[in-house]
C-alpha cells in the first residue's frame, strides 16, 4: 500500500490545529475528515440510486407509501393487527 504526504501550512494548518479535537493528531483529524467526506459521497450516491429504483419500481414505491402512512404511535387494533 502506498502512502501520500500532503503538506499543510499557514492559515490552513492553524485552522486545523484550532478545530481538531485535542485527542487527535492533525494527521488523524485530516484522515477522519477525508473518510467522512468519502462516506457522505457514498451515501449520497446510494440515495440517488434508491430514488432511481423507486422511480422504476411501482411495488416498492407503493409499499414505501403504505409504510409512511402507518401509525407507529398507537398499537394496532384487534380487527387490523
Amino acid at each position: 500500500m502506498s502512502a501520500t504526504t500532503i503538506k499543510l501550512e499557514g492559515a490552513l494548518l492553524r485552522k486545523l490545529q484550532q478545530t481538531k479535537p485535542p485527542s487527535l493528531s492533525v494527521s488523524a483529524y485530516v484522515r477522519s475528515l477525508i473518510e467522512g467526506d468519502i462516506r457522505r459521497q457514498s451515501l449520497a450516491a446510494a440515495a440517488r440510486e434508491y430514488q432511481e429504483f423507486l422511480a422504476s419500481a411501482d411495488a416498492e414505491r407503493e409499499w414505501l407509501d403504505e409504510w409512511t402512512r402507518a401509525d407507529l404511535v398507537n398499537p394496532p387494533s384487534e380487527e387490523n393487527p
